[in-house]
């Protein structure tokens, strides 16, 4: 689509959540906006992250099952097949056309900033007022000696594999490496994860535990506290050799160590924005950069790197650019790892004592729906302050991503356990879980002396008032 010449209000760089976003939010408000994207629109949610990686979960889940049943291994190409169904079916809503029919000018070509108020885009010269850059992360691509490109993958690129491994090593622990090791080991791959220090590092290390049992249920093994010295290549693919001496081979090696922001080449710096160390664009709490008309979202910032979270700072930082508002993001930010179980948190999951904290934790042994689904290894924990307002939390079990939901605007709102123990809920449900834990709660500050005192005094008085006004005692 040709653009026209008048200045655009806001200029979106990226086609991700973020960018998709922002631009939205801003034509919304009447705004000229310009998205520009490299190269397809839907980020890498869409394309590489979020769809492809849940539906792989989903799809090995079913295989596991059918193997129990049948004995019959999957077909790795109905999988895929299922993957790019999906894709193909959410593609839409992302598209140049959707995004269009919302408002928005789109673009394709890469844009360098040139000096303030102008960018370029392939040789075109773009006026702007206003931008947004949401130009996304990409996989660390891990400096191992010796081992070849060609036998590596990341999160990015594994989806471009049209066999299934019978050997996966995966270098890296987190909810990424989790995920897609459980997944390839339900659908018959080999996997070995080798693990720095341990898997899950930021979830709580009961949590932790329950996903390593069942990870090595399934068949992975996870070697931690190690490290990959270097690497060759045999006949068969590539041996790895760990810092303590042991080799480990595989067909294909996963590697899935973090991410790093895309920031070269943007030409930050002749707009005066600054960058972190690593490269992150640094913001404020309105998402504003060191340029106060240039804002940054999602995954090229320093912020946790999660789909939702992109969405709502590019919603703030359009809101706030356009509008002149100055709104600031939550410091509230729910996390989930889809792995079997699933591990959700929000906001403090430990207690400090110190501070007069308490942990009051439900063991899924007595969540009923847990026990109807013969799914009781997890627990549901809720952090409070010692008048019971809830300050975080972690759940284990299936759909613990969905329970994390209210516990998140519990923390949000600044909610107690009272409210969540006074809230009537659906029966049998796993966030009974969370429900149960407020009680629990709600139930020993009422035991407390001082709170039976002042119960049992209104239970006397309550006695001595219908003795005297009971019409069963004027009878007598």
């Amino acid at each position: 689509m040709v653009v026209e010449n008048p200045i655009v209000d806001l200029l979106v760089v990226g086609g991700g959540t973020a960018g998709i976003i922002g631009a939205t939010t801003a034509a919304g408000f009447g705004a000229r906006t310009l998205l520009v994207e490299q190269a397809r629109t839907g980020g890498d949610c869409l394309w590489t992250g979020c769809v492809p990686s849940k539906t792989l979960l989903s799809a090995a889940e079913h295989a596991r099952t059918g193997r129990a049943l049948t004995g019959q291994p999957p077909k790795f190409a109905a999988v895929r097949q299922r993957i790019f169904a999906a894709i193909s079916t959410i593609e839409p809503v992302d598209s140049p056309a959707a995004l269009e029919a919302a408002g928005v000018q789109v673009i394709t070509g890469t844009l360098t900033f040139r000096t303030p108020g102008v960018a370029e885009v392939d040789g075109r010269t773009i006026r702007f007022r206003q931008a947004l850059i949401a130009s996304g992360a990409a996989p660390v691509s891990t400096g191992i000696p010796g081992l070849a490109p060609a036998a590596t993958v990341t999160s990015d690129t594994i989806w471009e594999l049209d066999a299934l491994p019978a050997r996966l090593a995966i270098v890296g622990g987190g909810p990424v490496a989790c995920e897609l090791g459980q997944a390839f080991a339900r659908l018959g791959s080999e996997v070995t994860m080798i693990v720095r220090s341990g898997i899950l590092p930021k979830e709580v290390p009961d949590a932790a535990g329950l996903v390593r049992d069942s990870l090595v249920a399934d068949g992975v093994r996870i070697l931690e506290n190690s490290t990959v010295e270097n690497a060759v290549t045999t006949d068969a693919g590539s041996r790895l050799r760990l810092a303590h001496g042991a080799d480990v081979d595989a067909d294909v090696v996963l590697l899935a160590t973090g991410r790093s922001p895309r920031t070269a080449g943007l030409g930050l710096e002749r707009v005066g924005v600054r960058l972190d160390e690593d490269g992150h664009v640094i913001t404020d709490s309105r998402m504003m950069t060191s340029n106060p008309l240039i804002w940054a979202a999602g995954d090229v910032t320093a912020n946790p790197q999660f789909t939702h979270l992109a969405g709502v700072h590019a919603s703030v930082a359009a809101s706030n650019a356009v509008l002149g508002l100055k709104r600031r993001v939550s410091g509230i930010v729910p996390r989930v790892t889809f792995t079997s179980p699933e591990v959700a948190a929000v906001g403090l999951t430990a207690a400090d004592n110190r501070l007069q904290h308490r942990a009051r934790t439900v063991r899924h042994t007595h969540v009923d729906r847990a026990i109807t689904e013969d799914t009781t290894r997890g627990f549901t924990r809720l952090i409070v302050d010692r008048r019971g307002k809830i300050l975080g939390g972690t759940i284990v079990g299936p759909r613990a991503g969905e329970s994390l939901s209210e516990l998140t605007l519990a923390v949000q709102k600044g909610m107690t356990t009272s409210d969540i123990a006074g809230t009537t809920h659906p029966y049998p449900t796993f966030s009974d879980g969370v429900w149960n834990a407020a009680v629990a709660d709600v139930r020993e500050r009422l035991a407390s002396p001082v709170v039976r005192r002042a119960m049992t005094g209104l239970v006397r008085f309550r006695r001595r008032w219908l003795d005297k006004t009971s019409p069963h005692r004027r009878d007598r």
